[in-house]
């Protein structure tokens, strides 16, 4: 599988120690950067990410920023991307499953090597099971990226 994997200063390290961890797995990897420990911005970073995924044919992301909020809270703004923040197996595998999750997003100061190789493996080995009420639940995430600004959506009954 081709993987895209980015980071900001505070994950330069664990993001370093992953990529022989996903070659070993016999993925591509798809390095975006940062390439140093000199402080950077994730935003930029998750972008990269997401346009590997979007434009560059990468199957699946993964991220890392020092808690992991920030470069979620990023990547989930471009359309396309469904990220989420995992530091346990269930969800970095259920979120593949039922959420048609693309990047996996580490905190680089919170998770040490092997927990991420964990976490790393149940991600890539997970799929989409595609039953109709994951389906459902993913057309409603698509029309909330595509909704217009300003428009209310009205509460459910």
């Amino acid at each position: 599988m081709r993987v895209a994997i980015g980071s900001d200063h505070a994950g330069f390290e664990l993001k370093e120690l992953v990529k022989p961890f996903l070659v070993a797995e016999h993925h591509e990897v798809v390095d975006v950067g940062t390439h140093s420990k000199d402080p950077v911005d994730y935003p930029d970073y998750a972008e990269a990410v997401g346009t590997a995924l979007r434009e560059h044919g990468a199957e699946r992301g993964i991220m890392l920023c020092g808690s992991g909020v920030g470069a979620s809270m990023a990547a989930n703004r471009i359309p396309g991307i469904r990220a989420g923040l995992c530091h346990d197996t269930y969800s970095a595998h259920q979120g593949v499953e039922h959420d048609d999750m693309n990047v996996l997003v580490l905190g680089g100061r919170v998770v040490g090597i092997e927990l991420a190789r964990e976490l790393i493996r149940a991600f890539l080995n997970a799929r989409f099971t595609g039953e109709a009420r994951h389906l459902g639940r993913l057309a409603k995430m698509t029309a909330l990226e595509n909704r217009p600004r300003g428009r209310r959506p009205r509460a459910p009954h």
